[in-house]
């Protein structure tokens, strides 16, 4: 089929497949150019594209979005691991902690990405890992911010292990912590001496996008440091909530002044 006789559907799949395929952040004329359309075009496709959340524009420069994120774990990798890791390397450098950014999967969270500092070297990073919810302070993090029936399938790894549901140390009543607080503590669950503290990153629509969490040595994690640990964490949430999703909803100013 002629590229002038292709729907507006297929330009912007063109589009969204070559956003997601690229080995690195693409301007619109590059873009453009590996789909074969008019400069204007791709302009015009891609604000819609952006308005919706599948690709996300920072700067010049276009990228997997929010909707992709929830849908591709390849395009979660690339895109969280390259606009999260500033911020996770300010926050383990604040706080001394290891710090790993998760996304959810099926029935677990993934962990994307990790910055560990020297000292914490002898502590697993966990990296790649899918984590239950009834052992790590990511996952717990994540689910909370899900209805009822979206838990189901992360409840259901639990009860398979034996983990409680009901009752004052049941998971259900971890989860309304979490959404009370905003924070998942972990303290000893799954390592006695390892500690973990996270917080969901949470899209306009009100669904999870990510975890941020602090793991480090559970001793570190007590009413000394909490409040510190709480607020650098909750900061850090609020920078990565920015990155992702007031750029993917921000519109550019005019098509006149951004062709480039």
């Amino acid at each position: 089929m002629p590229r002038s006789a292709s729907s507006a559907v297929d330009k912007a799949l063109d589009l969204i497949e070559a956003v997601a395929r690229a080995d690195r952040p693409l301007r619109l004329g590059e873009l453009a150019q590996a789909v074969g359309l008019h400069r204007a075009t791709a302009y015009r496709v891609l604000l819609d594209l952006v308005r919706r959340g599948w690709v996300l524009r920072a700067g010049e420069h276009y990228l997997p979005g929010s909707a992709a994120l929830q849908v591709s774990r390849s395009a979660a990798t690339r895109s969280l691991g390259a606009l999260c890791r500033p911020v996770l390397e300010a926050l383990a450098e604040r706080t001394g902690m290891m710090v790993n950014l998760q996304v959810l999967e099926a029935d677990r969270s993934r962990v994307i990405d990790v910055v560990r500092p020297p000292r914490l070297e002898m502590i697993s990073d966990l990296r790649d890992e899918a984590l239950p919810v009834h052992r790590f302070a990511g996952p717990l993090a994540l689910v909370a911010q899900l209805d009822e029936q979206a838990r189901t399938p992360y409840l259901a790894v639990a009860q398979a292990a034996g983990h409680p549901l009901d009752g004052p140390g049941g998971l259900l009543a971890d989860i309304a912590r979490v959404r009370d607080t905003g924070f998942a503590v972990e303290h000893g669950r799954n390592d006695k001496v390892i500690g973990s503290m996270s917080r969901a990153v949470v899209a306009a629509g009100g669904g999870p996008l990510c975890a941020v969490t602090l793991v480090g040595p559970d001793a570190e994690f007590g009413v000394p440091r909490l409040a510190g640990l709480e607020h650098a964490l909750a900061e850090a949430a609020t920078a990565l909530a920015s990155i992702l999703t007031d750029r993917a909803a921000a519109k550019p100013a005019t098509p006149e002044g951004n062709l480039r």
